[in-house]
């Protein structure tokens, strides 16, 4: 007789195959036919609320990687605020203007600036940036990502065009906005200044001169008969033509030092000796006098390629570790030389144009680009006879984010920021230092350091793509007019027209009616033609955002985005909301590392190391991503590669057939129906809601702390060693053999449905996709269920389901487990033993650990030792012994028993089994 049929095997139709790249997209389907995430907004409008708000990704080119895993972090953290009851409306957004657009499209239509006019090339930037808008939406929708998709918010959208005017308007009237003549990073390239948060560091070989300045005079502490000359150290010899003076420490010791084979001295600082000394050992060079720096303040010298003089000045900022510890100083090509030059009224002397060429105020290298003329301009010093020695050196050089071209610093008219201006930089640390929360810790001092060190914001690009700045100049005096009436007439323009309408429009168009030059009154006016920083778009998102949006509020519970950012839009949305709303834009910043491979070495196509998140949804599915991107530790770099995604592979595998698991063996219960009293059920049930308890308040407390890899962990940790591996493979017995509407069995079917309802929660906000498809299972299993997952609540601790007592009890017992399980181990490898079922087990041990034992009775200990037969023996130590089980094996539940036959009618049975046979076919008959 085959009894497969007397037996309650599992039964469902939850795949064991995920096949997810076919199964996803049927989820998105539901969710976007059924409305679910209108139905999550409608459902928590009331409930408090949590705001994480989006840093907008460039419309440029698909999604990669890092932005692929950024937005996976934060469709976690709100779908985990969403389940835990709060309102959290999650608004995407996109940074639409600007050089990478502008760079990729000039680049597609194969022209540059001079090719096409302004207002043609605008139109065809908003199409082009609308298109990659549309793209990426649809790739982070097959994320599973949930949000505003219909309604998020785009730097070029009219509404928030007109807001960035607002808001440089406010600005400008509080004081901070400013033009001035300043050296800024300079892409010749792409042809436009550039901030901070838009250099990437790179090593370049650049030439490392030390070049003699002679001194036109003799100085107190030098008696020196031969020339006396200023030693100083460039590794930007274009700069030269620029030199207007030379910087030296005023509290550093100097010497007067000769290489014994020459007439003349040069001035160094004592400990930049050791540098010139390094640099050509074969020299033997003396020192002939000591003095203090402030010796040297006002000492004239012959500039180097020039006929005129400069003069020797005093600087804090002086390094003698570096160089000669005398600075060149050219204030049209650094920062702290420019600032020097204000406080000594030197002019802002800046020879070089717009396409990183020498002007005609250097007559022997006009029109030369400035690297190229660097050997010209060696050549030049050697035949002067100043060139003391040259080399070549490798070093980290600022380069155009965009083009990858290094960069210069250039002088050149632009508008500022000013960050000292009404104490903004003291209250943006301040609210670094004491009311923003920053993930992890050390992000806070980075922050604190680059907001230190930052120079004025330059807003300010010569491009075409982006908001105009409102500003006008009169065509008499050429004052740049910020006006307050201008400024509101040209935001409602835009708020109408869109920013094009600065470009098309005449400049009357802007202007009240009667207006007059405030300096000159002088009638007639132009436009500036320069653009605004994106920086300062997407900096002000707050603003747009959080402000004007009704179910958004302002500060921002989060920002989430890659490390980067502290220079980028972490920093430009603090300085802005600090000074327009003298608060910071948000409450906590967490920070999270770049994508690598294997080596932690960046993703580069010349690498060859590039992974494409597309090509892994369609492979393994937008799942794997998810839970890879959940599993990585975001506070260092996070590394990729086909090992990880395998390993990755395997944890889901692990928590999937946990799911195939309990719902096969629910495929008869009823929650209403069948559900057992807490103290009907066995002591390892009870136990196993303690667990799951521990388990409910560790994963809340990952999810809170935004420690998604231990979040992960636990329930990798919980479905591997507490279900798989232990209380799976004890209760098949109870839930196979049992009669079907046993106490026993409903009482094992009652566990493993609070196991099943709380994993699917807990779950869900990681493994989006599958956590829903169970749910579907689950609503079959009680209908009162829930449309969605993410329309259900979080599973809240049962604290009368935690045992203390019970647990240390259980732990003792597991280790005795562990103990038979490899005592069970050898005896099969020894051949006494086919499988457990074919054991008898003997466990001597004192009478501490045999109480426990006892207590569970012989029915329990068969089931967690899965064995068919035990005996217990007091003894001092404890023993455990193996031997072959007596009687023979049932055919239906495959234990051993000395009773099997003793039933005629079913004699290949034991006397449990064939009484729930008989049980059954009395049933059948009945019916």
């Amino acid at each position: 007789m085959d009894y497969r049929k007397t037996l309650n095997l599992p039964r469902t139709k939850f795949p064991m195959r995920a096949s997810l790249p076919l199964r996803e997209p049927k989820i998105l389907e539901f969710w976007e036919k059924r409305k679910i995430y209108e139905k999550i907004r409608e459902y928590r409008k009331e409930s408090p609320k949590f705001i994480l708000h989006d840093g907008p990704p460039y419309a440029n080119g698909d999604i990669h990687l890092g932005q692929a895993f950024n937005k996976i972090l934060k469709d976690i953290i709100v779908k985990y605020k969403i389940i835990r009851g709060y309102d959290s409306p999650f608004i995407p957004g996109w940074d639409c203007h600007g050089l990478p657009v502008e760079h990729q499209l000039f680049k597609e239509l194969g022209v540059n600036k001079r090719d096409i006019s302004c207002l043609e090339f605008r139109k065809k930037a908003r199409e082009y940036a609308f298109s990659f808008v549309k793209k990426q939406k649809n790739e982070f929708k097959r994320l599973g990502i949930f949000g505003y998709w219909e309604k998020p918010y785009l730097t070029m959208d009219y509404e928030y065009e007109s807001e960035i005017v607002r808001c440089f308007g406010e600005l400008a009237k509080k004081g901070y906005i400013h033009r001035r003549l300043k050296p800024i990073y300079w892409c010749f390239n792409c042809q436009t200044a550039l901030a901070e948060a838009e250099i990437e560091y790179k090593t370049k070989e650049s030439p490392s001169l030390y070049v003699k300045f002679l001194l036109k005079e003799k100085i107190p502490p030098i008696c020196f008969n031969g020339p006396v000359y200023i030693l100083i150290w460039t590794t930007t010899p274009w700069t030269l033509p620029a030199n207007l003076a030379v910087a030296v420490h005023p509290d550093l010791d100097y010497v007067l030092i000769q290489d014994q084979n020459e007439k003349e001295a040069m001035i160094v600082a004592l400990d930049s000796l050791k540098n010139i000394q390094d640099e050509d050992p074969e020299r033997r060079w003396k020192i002939i006098t000591h003095f203090s720096g402030k010796k040297l303040k006002g000492a004239r010298y012959l500039r180097p390629l020039s006929d005129k003089e400069g003069k020797v000045l005093l600087a804090s900022f002086v390094n003698p570790e570096e160089g000669t510890g005398c600075v060149h100083i050219a204030p049209g090509h650094g920062e702290e030389d420019y600032f020097l030059g204000l406080e000594n009224n030197l002019p802002v002397f800046s020879p070089v144009d717009d396409e990183g060429k020498f002007t005609n105020e250097v007559e022997k290298f006009k029109g030369m680009q400035v690297f190229e003329a660097n050997k010209l301009i060696e050549k030049e010093l050697q035949k002067k006879g100043i060139l003391l020695q040259r080399k070549k050196l490798q070093h980290s050089y600022p380069h155009c984010w965009r083009c990858g071209k290094p960069v210069i610093f250039r002088a050149t008219p632009q508008w500022f920021l000013i960050v000292d201006k009404n104490n903004l930089r003291e209250k943006a640390l301040k609210s670094v230092l004491s009311t923003v929360e920053w993930i992890p810790l050390s992000s806070r001092i980075r922050m604190k350091s680059m907001l230190e060190e930052r120079p004025d914001w330059c807003l300010s690009r010569q491009r075409y793509w982006g908001v105009g700045i409102p500003v006008i100049y009169c065509s008499l005096c050429e004052e740049p007019i910020l006006d307050e009436e201008i400024i509101k007439i040209v935001a409602e323009k835009v708020a109408r027209e869109g920013s094009d309408v600065w470009f098309e429009r005449e400049v009357d168009s802007f202007i009240p009616q009667g207006f007059k030059c405030p300096r000159c009154g002088g009638e007639k006016f132009r436009k500036e033609q320069d653009i605004l920083d994106v920086w300062f778009e997407s900096g002000i998102s707050h603003q747009v955002v959080l402000v004007r949006r009704p179910d958004l509020r302002h500060p921002a519970d989060l920002y989430l985005e890659g490390s980067d950012q502290h220079r980028g839009w972490f920093q430009t949305s603090l300085l802005t909301s600090v000074a327009l709303k003298n608060r910071p834009p948000y409450r906590k910043v967490l920070t999270h590392g770049f994508i690598v491979d294997a080596q932690g070495k960046k993703m580069s196509k010349s690498l060859g190391n590039v992974v494409d998140p597309q090509q892994v949804v369609e492979k393994y599915g937008a799942e794997i991503l998810r839970l890879w991107s959940a599993l990585a530790d975001y506070s260092e770099d996070i590394r990729i590669s086909d090992e990880i995604i395998g390993y990755t592979v395997e944890v889901y595998r692990k928590i999937r057939n946990s799911y195939r698991f309990l719902l096969g063996n629910l495929f008869d219960f009823s929650p209403s129906r069948d559900k057992v009293d807490y103290f009907k059920l066995r002591q390892v049930d009870r136990w196993m809601l303690s667990r799951l308890q521990r388990l409910i308040e560790v994963v809340t407390r990952s999810y809170e702390e935004f420690r998604f890899h231990e979040a992960v962990q636990q329930l990798h940790r919980f479905a591997n060693n507490y279900l798989s591996a232990f209380y799976f493979d004890i209760l098949k017995d109870r839930l196979y053999t049992f009669p079907s509407n046993s106490l026993q069995r409903r009482a094992a079917q009652t566990v493993l449905y609070s196991i099943l309802t709380v994993l699917v929660k807990l779950t869900s906000p990681i493994l989006s996709f599958t956590s829903e498809e169970v749910w579907g299972y689950i609503r079959e299993i009680d209908k009162e269920s829930e449309e969605s997952v993410f329309l259900s609540l979080w599973p809240r601790v049962a604290s009368e389901f935690i045992d203390p007592e019970l647990d240390e009890k259980w732990d003792r017992l597991m280790r005795v487990r562990e103990e038979v399980l490899k005592k069970m181990e050898e005896a099969r490898q020894a051949g006494k033993i086919s499988s457990s079922l074919n054991a008898r087990l003997i466990i001597k041990a004192p009478d501490e650990i045999l109480a426990i034992l006892s207590e569970l009775g012989q029915d329990a200990l068969k089931e967690i030792f899965i064995v068919s037969q035990i005996e217990l023996e007091s003894s001092s130590e404890k023993k455990i012994q193996v031997e072959k089980a007596k009687g023979k094996k049932c055919e239906r539940c495959w234990m051993y028993s000395e009773r099997v036959g003793e039933n005629k009618e079913y004699p290949s049975l034991c006397e449990r089994c064939w009484r729930v046979v008989e049980k059954n076919n009395l049933y059948e008959r009945l019916i």
